[in-house]
């Protein structure tokens, strides 16, 4: 199978269930590893590139949540979970220590690999991050402090922003030059303290224009590519802290 074939790690204590979702997986594309646990886990990743990993939330010994705690801490990879657990609590735990989706059990496998997909497509197209995730940016008059919550004009004026504004701001500017449609924005910028679950990232753009751009209806700062999404396109300096 080609090599750009997505890797999936199924991680179930369960060769029941672990083994015909391998198969079936397989069969619709996609290239499979398997693990009972943790300890198999730590084998793969250290021998192949893994994707994404499908993952049981109880097992016996270490459990899933303390694996996904141990992916986020050490890889990028993302998690769909998998849950037999009827409480709220556990999956939003879940998705509060990094992971990107959950199905609970028993599932359709259908639905499972449409999620897979779904992933992929959110977290396979985002670029990597080349610019600081710390520092003083300035650009178009602007200084922005990424660990503060303002803005300053060239006259030293502060502009309060909103957690939302502000997360939307950073993630914007540390892949400044990039178009990012909706859905990478808001898997970007999951787990910060943002408010963009609340409402539309065209809202919060819109918000974020009537504060920094000088023609909020023909921005320069923040441009938008039709059909694609949202692009950081002034020039951008930075300041040693």
């Amino acid at each position: 199978m080609n090599t750009e074939t997505p890797h999936i790690l199924v991680i179930d204590d369960h060769a029941d269930i672990r083994d015909p979702l391998a198969q079936y997986l397989t069969k619709h594309g996609l290239r499979v590893s398997t693990a009972a646990g943790g300890v198999e886990m730590d084998a793969v990743l250290k021998t192949a590139s893994i994707d994404l990993i499908v993952l049981d939330i109880m097992m016996p010994g270490e459990d899933g949540l303390s694996i996904c705690r141990r992916i986020q801490e050490t890889t990028k990879i993302p998690v769909i979970l998998l849950t037999a657990l009827t409480d709220e609590t556990d999956r939003i735990v879940g998705l509060e220590l990094g992971a990107d989706d959950y199905v609970s059990k028993p599932f359709n496998p259908r639905e499972l690999l449409a999620r897979i997909k779904s992933v992929l497509r959110r977290t396979q197209l985002i670029p990597k991050n080349d610019q600081p995730t710390k520092g003083i940016a300035t650009f178009a008059g602007w200084t922005f402090d990424l660990t503060k919550q303002e803005v300053i004009n060239c006259d030293g004026v502060s502009i309060r922003l909103s957690s939302g504004e502000h997360t939307l701001l950073s993630t914007l500017i540390e892949h400044a030059g990039t178009v990012l449609n909706r859905d990478q924005l808001l898997d970007l910028t999951k787990g910060r303290e943002a408010q963009l679950f609340d409402r539309s990232i065209d809202n919060q753009v819109s918000r974020l224009r009537q504060k920094i751009e000088i023609d909020p209806k023909n921005p320069e700062i923040i441009t938008t590519k039709w059909g694609g999404g949202y692009v950081f396109s002034a020039e951008l300096e930075w300041i040693e802290k």
